[in-house]
Parts: structure tokens; C-alpha cells; sequence
């Protein structure tokens, strides 16, 4: 079934992912739906494992992450956390970055290969709730010092040429631009993830999810378990433990298991 601008519901929406509507618009809102959408909506990259095109429409981000109860990639992510906030009256706007870490060591991922937002209030954060490594309240965007959250020590540094890196405990995570983009200009991006054997991504699968103590992530078949400073990862062989894992971490209930390519190391 295919659904439609007319068909979302935002209070459904604030159900997905167990949170109040807000009273208005402000900063306390923004970090209570940050933190329970990182919590409650995985980071995951099913269909380009499965070779899936998502888009970026509201109605589409929509239907996937509350009628069919997915998760996305980070453009679907942020997409439909932006939907959420403007019907709730937050100033929004898409912004296009570079990831320059792939939680192993640092690489050129893809122009424009990650969006994330910038919302307006008394001054400018930035929002992310597509990414592994994320804040899990906004980051104050004119703010040169570390700023702190349950994830870590986060410093937004802003380049000569206009743009900004944000380093995560000392890591280069990405790069942002800082003009506005709309969110049609990253479609065909997504097509390239989806379908290009030359990207990373293709044909793998990445998913990861905030839990009270810290994170649980899967890059193939290996799962991760963070906490408490350190990490404890195994390699998930089975397909009915596979789908068993997936479904109790991720929320999401897999007929079968993609083909995936081999893994000892998790992220």
C-alpha cells in the first residue's frame, strides 16, 4: 500500500518513538524528541543491503519508520525527524556532510553521503539521529569548546573554507557544509548507496541503536554490545539467531537473512 502526504499522523508519530508532544517549541522539546527518537528508531541499512532505493519524501520516511516500524539510513532518519519537528513548529533545515570515519580509521566517504539538521531556536544547533556516533542532545552550533553528553566529548571546529568538522572523543567523525540543502538534492546519493558496487555500504549491512547504557550496534553479522567503557562483540552464525538478535535490538522482524560478506570486527 502506498501512502501519502495526507496520511501522517504526527501523534502516531510521537507514539513510534514515546514521546509527549510538546507544550512548544524549545530547547527542552528538541532534546526530549532527540534523545527518544536515537532511542526508539535504528540506525539501519537494510535496503541497501538488499539492494532497496529509499527516497527521502515525507511520506515515505513516513510509512517506514512508523507504519512499518523500520529504521533507515541517515538521510531517511533525519528526513523524517525533520518532518517531525516542523509540524511541531521548529525552524529546520537539511544540511549535506562527508563522513570521515568509518569506526575503524579514518576514510573520504561520499560528498554529500550524510545529512543531518540544523535547527533554529535562541542560536543554532545541529541535529542528528542518522548516525552511530551521534549526540544525544543538539550540539550549540558557534560553540568552540567540548560539549558533553552521555556519548562523550564532542567539539564542532569550523574550517577557513566555511564548513564544519565535528570531532567525537577526539575523532574526525565528518564534515558539514553549512548552506541549506533540500532533500531531493540527496536522492541521487541514495541511489548510488543502494546500487554501486564501489561503495562500502552496498550490499552490507550497519545497524545501530541507543540503549540506556550505550549502544548496540551490528555491521554484518557481527554484534556489538557498548558499555561501560568498553565493547564485547561476537559473530552471529546462525540464521535463527540472526533474526532473533535483530528483532530483540532493532525492533525489526527479518524473514530471512541477506547475503551478507564475512566480519570478525564489529563497530
Amino acid at each position: 500500500m502506498t501512502y501519502t502526504d495526507s496520511d501522517i499522523d504526527i501523534d502516531a508519530y510521537l507514539d513510534r518513538i514515546g514521546a509527549e508532544r510538546p507544550q512548544k517549541p524549545d530547547f527542552e522539546a528538541l532534546c526530549h524528541l532527540q534523545e527518544r527518537h536515537l532511542m526508539a528508531v535504528p540506525f539501519e541499512t537494510l535496503s541497501f543491503a538488499e539492494r532497496e532505493i529509499p527516497n527521502m519524501t515525507d511520506a515515505f520516511v513516513y510509512d517506514k519508520i512508523v507504519r512499518r516500524h523500520r529504521g533507515g539510513g541517515c538521510g531517511e532518519l533525519n528526513a523524517g525527524f525533520a518532518l517531525l519537528l516542523k509540524s511541531l513548529g521548529f525552524r529546520v533545515t537539511a544540511l549535506g556532510g562527508r563522513v570521515l570515519h568509518n569506526g575503524h580509521a579514518p576514510f573520504r566517504g561520499v560528498h554529500n553521503g550524510h545529512v543531518l539538521l540544523r535547527v533554529e531556536l535562541e542560536q543554532s544547533y545541529l541535529v542528528d539521529v542518522g548516525f552511530r556516533w551521534a549526540s544525544r542532545r543538539p550540539l550549540r552550533l558557534t560553540d568552540r569548546g567540548v560539549q558533553k553528553d552521555e556519548h562523550g566529548e564532542y567539539r564542532l571546529v569550523h574550517t577557513p573554507e566555511g564548513d564544519v568538522e565535528m570531532f567525537h572523543d577526539g575523532v574526525l567523525r565528518w564534515r558539514v557544509e553549512p548552506h541549506p540543502r533540500d532533500l531531493d538534492d540527496f536522492e541521487p546519493i541514495m541511489w548510488y548507496f543502494a546500487t554501486s558496487p564501489d561503495v562500502h555500504s552496498a550490499g552490507q549491512l550497519w545497524a545501530s541503536i541507543i540503549t540506556e547504557s550505550g549502544r548496540v550496534s551490528l555491521f554484518n553479522r557481527v554484534l556489538t554490545h557498548h558499555g561501560g567503557g568498553g565493547k564485547e562483540s561476537r559473530v552471529l552464525t546462525d540464521d535463527d539467531e540472526f533474526k532473533a538478535e535483530f528483532e530483540k535490538w532493532f525492533g525489526i522482524s527479518l524473514t530471512s537473512v541477506p547475503d551478507l560478506p564475512d566480519s570478525v570486527q564489529g563497530i
